[in-house]
């Protein structure tokens, strides 16, 4: 399958991505929908995930991405590999959080991950940046007890911002006494993060839990 070609930063705010979303009926979805959840926030072309599932076939995956033609790849890419626990939707994340959540099963959400996303350098770009203080309340509302949440960045900037968004919900910790989590705690990497590795360049990790407040 060639790889598609995309533009690697989209204005999240625009009126292009503000578009309604279409939920699907996740019963055609996932040939289980009632298992555990994990959702993967600014995916890519799904290739965490697509590792992922054939590992924890108990587990259902979705992906989040907000360029479209990546999300047709993958769910493409599912679909030739016959996997029935992953899948891939295209929004802005950010607006619909949580009406996707919200039209799954509940007390499904079991593990979050964002990882390596946009930076948007200029300050006047920074609103752009995923991580809003809506989007951790709307993960904090619909995450089990005990649920994850993995942070990481190559950017430690945005590392700290993300991590001081979840650490002010008053419904989240950080898992470990150390600054940064040593270690990816999965057994697939993105390939950022193996293209970061490869360049001996830092990735700051973090990874949090859902408490009751």
């Amino acid at each position: 399958m060639a790889r598609v070609r995309v533009r690697q930063h989209v204005n999240p705010l625009s009126a292009k991505y503000s578009q309604p979303i279409i939920l699907p009926k996740w019963y055609t979805v996932y040939s289980s929908p009632d298992q555990p959840l994990h959702l993967d926030i600014g995916c890519g072309r799904g290739k965490f995930l697509l590792n992922m599932a054939p590992l924890y076939p108990k587990m259902n995956f979705l992906g989040i991405e907000i360029r479209e033609p990546l999300v047709i790849e993958a769910n493409q890419q599912c679909d030739r590999l016959q996997l029935p626990n992953v899948s891939f939707l295209f929004c802005n994340i950010n607006l619909y959080i949580d009406t996707i959540l919200t039209s799954l099963p509940p007390n499904i959400l079991n593990c979050v991950t964002i990882q390596f996303p946009d930076p948007w350098f200029k300050r006047s770009h920074q609103k752009r940046r995923v991580v809003q203080p809506d989007l951790v309340q709307a993960i904090a509302t619909h995450l089990v007890e005990n649920g994850s949440v993995f942070l990481q960045s190559d950017v430690k900037e945005v590392a700290e911002e993300m991590v001081d968004n979840f650490l002010v919900n008053s419904s989240f910790q950080q898992q470990h006494q150390e600054t940064w989590f040593p270690e990816n705690p999965f057994p697939i990497a993105t390939e950022r993060e193996v293209a970061t590795l490869n360049k001996n360049q830092p990735v700051y990790r973090v990874l949090l839990q859902k408490i009751n407040p």
